[in-house]
């Protein structure tokens, strides 16, 4: 191939990636040219409004895989914890670089992490996941909803709006971002979003040039963790703006994978592991779905559905 189009949305972490790839790319093959198209998506347009209240899944790359479809891209790269497990056909999200960090971050200016904020301290966040982790943490704060761009929301933080506000890692370090105090939230305390930190490449299924082109980005232990993750969001039937929060160790040709559901004030919470071989990861996770919704986990997604 000559060329290779890249759809992306358009802000600065969604660009970074894209460019990240894009450089990997042209390492890669000399000579060839990489465009970058940037497209608004339903998420990307609506930002009055809690992402669990929008509803639908697919918020954020649904307009990207049209571009896919009817030709105006041949590649896009997304953050996997943004992509449905249902996919349109003819798309294939089949390769995933190398992961980065899977955790979250409390940012404040004045506080130094969490049992550090006052009592009903005010932290921002649209994540459903991680409010119940919150609450379930410290019942007391006040969470607020936070939309907006990784830039956007540290922002708002620096203006006062907030005492403290919850993002991704992987976004903060992927733009060298950072506040004035930073905690980091993860495992096993607090679990992250369906693969978080990872990247996937959709393509289209009948384009075997542009695989073999991007065939060279694939890292197989990440794909592993991801299967396994996404697995288990799938057997709960379950999109990215619900307190649904996986995690994943793989361990040689084992992975152990632990799965978290909770009502959104962080009652009930439900923590459940298993683990298989790594061959096995996709059925590990509707496994581990299977035990957590038995374990009453469907009574809580359907009281939160029931909500939204």
């Amino acid at each position: 191939m000559q060329k290779i189009v890249i759809a992306t949305r358009g802000s600065k972490l969604a660009l970074w990636q894209a460019e990240h790839i894009s450089a990997l790319l042209r390492a890669k093959h000399a000579g060839l040219e990489v465009e970058l198209v940037k497209i608004k998506t339903k998420g990307d347009k609506i930002l009055d409004v809690p992402l669990a209240k929008v509803g639908g899944k697919g918020l954020f790359v649904k307009e990207i895989e049209e571009a896919l479809l009817d030709g105006r891209a041949h590649i896009a790269v997304h953050s996997m914890k943004d992509v449905p497990t249902e996919l349109p056909e003819g798309l294939v999200v089949g390769i995933i670089p190398p992961r980065e960090a899977c955790t979250d971050m409390l940012c404040s200016v004045k506080y130094d992490g969490l049992d550090a904020l006052p009592q009903g301290a005010s932290v921002g966040t649209s994540s459903l996941r991680r409010q119940s982790q919150l609450k379930a943490l410290r019942p007391d704060l006040h969470i607020e909803n936070l939309r907006g761009n990784l830039d956007t929301r540290l922002g708002k933080l620096l203006d006062g709006q907030y005492d403290a506000i919850v993002v991704a890692t992987a976004g903060l370090l992927r733009l060298e971002l950072a506040a004035p105090k930073m905690q980091e939230l993860g495992p096993p305390e607090f679990l992250p979003a369906v693969a978080q930190g990872a990247l996937g490449i959709e393509y289209r299924a009948d384009a075997p040039e542009v695989l073999d082109a991007i065939r060279f980005l694939h890292h197989e232990p990440t794909a592993v963790q991801v299967r396994a993750e996404r697995g288990f969001l799938t057997g709960l039937d379950g999109g990215c703006q619900v307190p649904i929060a996986a995690w994943s160790e793989l361990d040689g040709d084992r992975v152990r994978l632990t799965g978290f559901v909770a009502d959104v004030d962080g009652s009930s919470p439900i923590r459940m592991s298993d683990e298989d071989e790594a061959a096995n990861a996709w059925e590990l996770g509707l496994r581990l779905a299977d035990k957590v919704r038995a374990a009453g986990g469907k009574v809580i997604l359907d009281r939160v559905y029931a909500r939204g």
